[in-house]
């Protein structure tokens, strides 16, 4: 369970990013994070990650209220949150097995679980046979598939996607979202920030509209028992 109580967010610039949001996402849910630039969708993101933390409110993952952790919790706290990118972000000397593996080497999971898991989720992605490429090697669509991987491979709770088909063709978008629907099948919850109206109207969701900081709209597509 994703819960936000009476959020603001005004940074030290005096932008006003976040202006009392209300909002609880359960787990395993699919969710839309659309609204334009500017609009808070990247504040809202990065709270959960506790990238930053609210000038006022409290935003609660699982009933732990983000902004009371400790400096030393907090990369305890995003094991549980995966993150793709729009760039991609991948380590361009290291190769696909290598970037993805890397994220289990930090939590020092064993060479053993390493190899098998890598291998689970490359199988995951269609890219089992890439393995030894590096990313300048890959095409996008590619690249961004191992951005999914490695953002999966130690099988968080939550994966938040920041307009992860930004950069990519039509065909090559479908293809990431049919990706992001079987990760949510899985159980993991999946919170994706996207301009793509194609999108959004073609694979329902649920919808949540962010303006000048505010929700202005928060639709069910009756994937969980809510009428549109």
């Amino acid at each position: 369970m994703i819960e936000m109580q009476d959020v603001y967010m005004t940074y030290p610039n005096g932008v006003v990013a976040l202006n009392g949001l209300n909002v609880k996402i359960k787990t395993g849910e699919f969710v839309y994070i659309v609204g334009p630039s500017g609009a808070g969708k990247s504040t809202f993101t990065k709270m959960l990650f506790r990238e930053v933390v609210p000038t006022t409110g409290k935003v609660l993952i699982q009933g732990v209220d983000t902004s009371k952790l400790k400096w030393k919790e907090v990369p305890y706290h995003r094991r549980n949150i995966g993150v793709v990118y729009q760039d991609f972000r991948l380590l361009p000397k290291l190769t696909v097995y290598e970037n993805i593996a890397f994220a289990l080497e930090v939590i020092e999971e064993s060479p053993k679980n390493i190899r098998k898991r890598v291998m689970e989720v490359l199988d995951l992605v269609g890219l089992k046979n890439k393995a030894r490429f590096i990313p300048d090697e890959l095409s996008g669509g590619e690249q961004q598939r191992v951005a999914i991987a490695r953002a999966i491979v130690n099988r968080p709770g939550i994966l938040i996607a920041d307009e992860p088909t930004g950069n990519l063709d039509p065909e090559t978008s479908w293809e990431i979202m049919q990706i992001l629907e079987e990760i949510n099948a899985s159980g993991t919850t999946v919170l994706m920030a996207t301009h793509s109206k194609e999108i959004v109207n073609a694979v329902k969701k649920r919808v949540i509209a962010i303006e000048d900081g505010i929700i202005v709209r928060d639709e069910h597509r009756g994937e969980y028992g809510y009428e549109a």
